[in-house]
């Protein structure tokens, strides 16, 4: 694994959500295709979120390895006719959430990371990290209206998608904590 060579290498290091992201979607612009992209970050979260981001994105994403505080994420551009990144089509104001939130026939997920999570969410809201969401998906009912917030909009957007696939009703709410405005409890 210590061969792995890189075409291009960004440096996402003390960077958190969206900004990983953000950097590598401007290289992934320039990258030319069937070339490899390393990222280097040290937000816990940004290997969920470039999984996530790859995927909806019609990359290739081939693995991350840990050094340390440092993950090294590798991404693989995929051809020009395969890279048009979905977004999920149903999306909620952070406003409308806040008329809800009174509502039982809602679940309101919070998908950022768990540390994210304890400094401040929606009362009530459930906490399933990005990257645990697959395996934790059996957590929540289909019957019921998911709301899905993360910090800024981008991970809840890939989170909602895979909800969506899976059957359920989910909403990405946006702009999402960062701009959140309503009551908050802390851990």
């Amino acid at each position: 694994m210590e061969n792995i060579k890189a075409n291009v290498m960004i440096d996402a290091k003390g960077l958190a959500c969206p900004m990983p992201i953000v950097k590598t979607k401007k290289a992934m612009n320039v990258l030319g295709a069937g070339l490899v992209l390393e990222v280097q970050a040290t937000d816990k979260g940004s290997k969920a979120d470039l999984q996530a981001w790859a995927k909806s994105s019609g990359h290739q994403y081939l693995g991350t390895i840990e050094e340390g505080d440092v993950l090294k994420h590798y991404l693989r551009k995929s051809s020009g006719d395969e890279t048009i990144e979905k977004k999920h089509p149903h999306v909620i104001q952070n406003s409308e959430l806040e008329g809800k939130l009174q509502s039982d026939k809602l679940v309101i997920l919070d998908v950022r990371e768990s540390a994210e999570y304890a400094f401040g969410h929606i009362p009530n809201a459930v906490s399933i990290p990005l990257g645990e969401l697959e395996e934790r998906m059996g957590e929540l009912s289909q019957d019921t209206e998911v709301y899905v917030v993360c910090r800024t909009g981008n991970r809840s957007d890939l989170a909602a998608q895979k909800l969506a696939e899976k059957g359920f009703k989910a909403f990405n709410v946006v702009p999402g904590m960062s701009q959140w405005t309503g009551k908050l409890n802390v851990r």
